[in-house]
């Protein structure tokens, strides 16, 4: 069984990486310019995956 902690710590975790994609934004929308890409939505997903499973628990 998951604790609230660790329940907790997800969510934390996935909120405080939206935030950093949004300030990543900037230098994502450049750096796809010069023809190479982010991988910020990998991160955003996996943790997002993590927390429902957590959350359907």
């Amino acid at each position: 069984m998951k604790t609230r902690a660790y329940h907790a710590t997800l969510f934390a975790l996935y909120q405080l990486s939206i935030v950093v994609g949004i300030f990543v934004m900037p230098l994502a929308m450049a750096t796809r310019q010069a023809g190479y890409t982010l991988p910020i939505h990998r991160l955003i997903e996996t943790v997002g995956e993590a927390y429902d499973d957590v959350s359907q628990e």
